[in-house]
């Protein structure tokens, strides 16, 4: 009753959990590797943001283990009081040196980092002109700062391009993800840098899917692009690539100063734990020492978009190891991801309104470590569900 009866007539989950086709908080009973334990059972997982496969990489845990011996499991307090140790700072370095920016900042998770740097930097009377899809993380920072907001419609320039013009006397940063993570495509950030030789404005990329994966030397979709010097501001997350769970966000120094010194979600945060800290610190040597897991990633991301696309299935604009499977009704893609685990593969529904209406997605992700076995266990399962519900012949 009262304030909580909002949450008592929230029946949407019951609906679906009595039609025995719930998807979600499915418990996985092992680590994050190519193939995992559910009901005792191997399940091949393409559902997974470990791209690289680096959560179970023997360095990476080794120096989670031996920071925690050193430091301990906490800092007991935020960064901006008693919570930096040295790790802190020499990981703040190394991502300032690996972005090629001039200072970065280390925030407790992706999600804060965005809710932080967008509340901070937008200002009363400055404008955020946003992608229509952008993740829900910058959704909320530009709900929380004191500037305005503008759309635009999702990769279309001309919209963007219409937008920046009908903002021409304010101050403007341009926000969007380097890599969509429901949709796998990508942000033309060479296209949104040009649109500076109109108007004046700074750019943001939102690059946690893109981290590790694009570029010549796995620096993102900035490298991919050839605009590293052109875009102001760089966030990522540990949570793909990098193995463990964190964010970050990478910048002049000035940004980084006064972010540092405003920016709320930080400061009122506590640290980061130093197995984290440790973690992503060996995540990053081994990106630039081991340049062939990229190249595999890549390998087993081309044959699965070729393969999918073979099949008859509809993969959208997918350009990263996010490729999307368009089902359409929302009810058939929770009834799809459950009949795929069924077969052996575990996959993800994304719904309205993390979709436009009517274009559910069973989302699948490629990691590194798959083998062609793996993948042939994926491409058996999608042929065998897609044909027994319509989507392929």
């Amino acid at each position: 009753m009262g304030i909580f009866e909002k949450c008592s007539n929230y029946k949407d989950p019951d609906k679906v959990m009595a039609a025995g086709i719930y998807p979600y908080f499915r418990m996985i009973e092992s680590q994050q590797d190519p193939v995992v334990m559910m009901d005792s059972r191997e399940v091949v997982m393409c559902g997974s943001n470990n791209y690289l496969g680096l959560t179970s990489h023997p360095k990476v845990k080794e120096a989670a283990i031996e920071a925690i011996r050193k430091y301990g499991t906490g800092c007991a307090g935020s960064r901006f009081l008693n919570g930096t140790l040295d790790i802190h700072v020499e990981l703040e370095e190394k991502l300032a040196h690996f972005f090629r920016k001039e200072a970065a900042l280390v925030y407790a998770t992706g999600y804060q980092t965005n809710l932080g740097v967008l509340s901070t930097v937008v200002g009363r009377g400055d404008v955020a002109v946003s992608d229509r899809l952008n993740h829900a993380s910058i959704v909320d920072g530009l709900r929380l700062s004191l500037g305005e907001v503008r759309k635009f419609k999702h990769n279309d320039m001309e919209d963007l391009d219409r937008v920046l013009e009908g903002e021409a006397d304010r101050n403007k940063i341009v926000v969007v993800d380097g890599v969509f993570s429901m949709e796998g495509d990508l942000s033309p950030l060479d296209e949104i840098v040009a649109l500076r030789k109109k108007h004046e404005f700074g750019i943001m990329v939102d690059d946690a899917h893109g981290v590790g994966v694009l570029g010549k030397t796995g620096r993102g979709a900035a490298e991919h692009f050839e605009v590293e010097d052109d875009v102001d501001i760089i966030m990522g997350t540990y949570s793909k690539s990098l193995a463990t769970i964190g964010g970050f966000v990478a910048a002049s120094e000035d940004i980084i100063k006064y972010l540092k010194h405003i920016s709320r979600s930080m400061m009122f945060s506590a640290s980061l734990a130093p197995a984290l800290v440790a973690a992503v610190n060996a995540a990053l040597d081994i990106i630039d020492q081991e340049p062939e897991r990229r190249e595999k990633l890549w390998a087993n991301t081309e044959r699965m978009m070729r393969e999918f696309k073979a099949l008859g299935f509809d993969i959208g604009d997918a350009a990263s190891p996010i490729i999307p499977i368009v089902v359409g009704d929302d009810m058939l893609a929770f009834k799809v991801a459950l009949m795929l685990q069924e077969e052996g593969v575990f996959a993800n529904p994304v719904i309205t309104p993390a979709t436009p209406p009517g274009r559910a997605l069973i989302r699948t992700s490629y990691m590194a470590t798959h083998t062609d076995e793996h993948l042939d266990r994926v491409l058996e399962a999608f042929e065998k569900v897609g044909k027994q519900v319509g989507l392929i012949q």
